[in-house]
């Protein structure tokens, strides 16, 4: 039987988005998440040594990012999403087998590399290959319900983690780190990849970065502001995440009850990644609308210390990651194939430059803000970005 051309392409585009939500949501299926900052105390490692992996996990994630964006543009995407994971697996052995300091700090080089080659192919590959299939104009649904994916994943491990700890402590959650992230592997041997690159054309992994690069300092404005636009939504509200528990408990509730209100928020932010495809519509004028809209919300709902104001901050955050999204579809229209992988890592290293800095102002504010003042005021750059927006629209409309 000889399938219909209409039918190839819907054959591959299912292929396609059923092997990313797994892959997504196995990718966060990390049972280690909730226990491995007590694993590392219960060893007899201080504060500071603590602080300091994680500082080493981010500044491997810094350094790695934006090359490892050109060696996906060089080789094969694929590859790199399945060599991640086994690094990330390699890494959660090593803590389980001999936990030291040593031990801690090169499973985290190995989880940031993990991630860093992932960063970029993930997105590059599947906008080529829905653009091949010619349903590009899914991508910000089809990426929207991967994030949702990804935080089903992470709401998942963290509800097995307390009773797979109970029966077998951290080898327990180890081992089944470790098998998550092998199946994550497995799981990307299944992307399609069609992609097609010049043989001999000298298209290396220094040639790919440079270009890449100069592609950034050219003369596309456009390409300049979708890069900027990245990091302008994605990085503070990702570093206020990491302070929601401190802010649901200052307004009052029992330590208990703290978990379910931050589900609410994720509830928000998974709402957030499901609305992206018909959100796609809203244009820059209703991207500004979008920003500022949420900017007022997370304002208001975190200032007002209450119930109310924590339900607002979830829908801030609804808004935020939808918002995320779109300046990611927005990229990858603007962005040639043979560099999207390296310019989407040079989005991402923005963001989480621009997040450690979101970190640093936070904590300058917090030694003499409550929590939730500290939240209304990080709204505003937010309020910024809008503004910028709305003049950006309105210049482009001048005849």
């Amino acid at each position: 039987m000889t399938l219909s051309p209409a039918r190839v392409p819907a054959t591959g585009v299912r292929r396609l988005t059923r092997t990313l939500y797994g892959y997504a949501f196995l990718d966060d299926f990390v049972l280690l998440y909730p226990v491995y900052a007590l694993l590392f105390a219960d060893t007899g490692m201080p504060l500071w040594q603590i602080s300091s992996l994680f500082a080493l996990w981010s500044v491997t994630g810094v350094v790695l990012e934006v090359p490892s964006g050109a060696w996906a543009d060089a080789v094969s995407r694929r590859r790199l999403l399945w060599i991640g994971p086994l690094l990330t697996a390699a890494g959660f052995a090593l803590w389980v087998a001999v936990p030291s300091y040593g031990a801690f700090a090169v499973g985290f080089i190995l989880w940031g590399a993990g991630g860093a080659l992932g960063s970029g192919a993930l997105e590059a590959l599947v906008y080529d290959e829905l653009d091949r299939l010619g349903a590009a104009d899914r991508y910000a649904r089809v990426m929207g319900r991967a994030r949702a994916a990804r935080l089903l994943g992470t709401v998942a491990s963290i509800g097995l983690a307390g009773p797979v700890f109970a029966q077998g402590g951290y080898a327990a959650v180890g081992a089944a780190s470790f098998l998550a992230c092998v199946l994550t592997a497995v799981t990307a041997t299944r992307f399609p990849e069609h992609r097609v690159r010049a043989e001999g054309a000298g298209d290396t992994w220094a040639t790919t970065l440079r270009t890449g690069l100069a592609e950034v300092r050219g003369d596309d404005r456009s390409v300049r502001g979708a890069l900027l636009l990245v990091p302008a939504v994605a990085a503070v509200w990702g570093a206020l995440d990491e302070y929601t528990p401190l802010l649901v408990r200052d307004i009052g509730v029992a330590e208990a009850t703290v978990p379910y209100l931050i589900m609410l928020i994720w509830a928000g932010v998974t709402l957030g990644s499901l609305l992206a495809g018909p959100a796609e519509r809203l244009g820059t004028s209703g991207l500004a609308m979008l920003l500022a809209g949420a900017a007022l919300a997370l304002a208001v709902g975190a200032g007002s210390r209450s119930l109310a104001g924590i339900a607002l901050v979830s829908l801030a955050f609804a808004g935020f990651q939808l918002a995320e999204v779109l300046a990611d579809v927005r990229l990858q229209h603007r962005i040639d194939e043979s560099r999207r992988a390296t310019l989407t890592s040079v989005a991402s290293l923005g963001t989480e430059l621009a997040t450690v800095a979101a970190f640093g102002v936070y904590a300058l504010l917090g030694t003499d803000m409550a929590h939730g003042t500290v939240f209304a005021v990080l709204a505003i750059p937010y309020l910024v970005t809008a503004l910028a927006l709305a003049r950006a629209r309105a210049a482009t409309a001048r005849p």
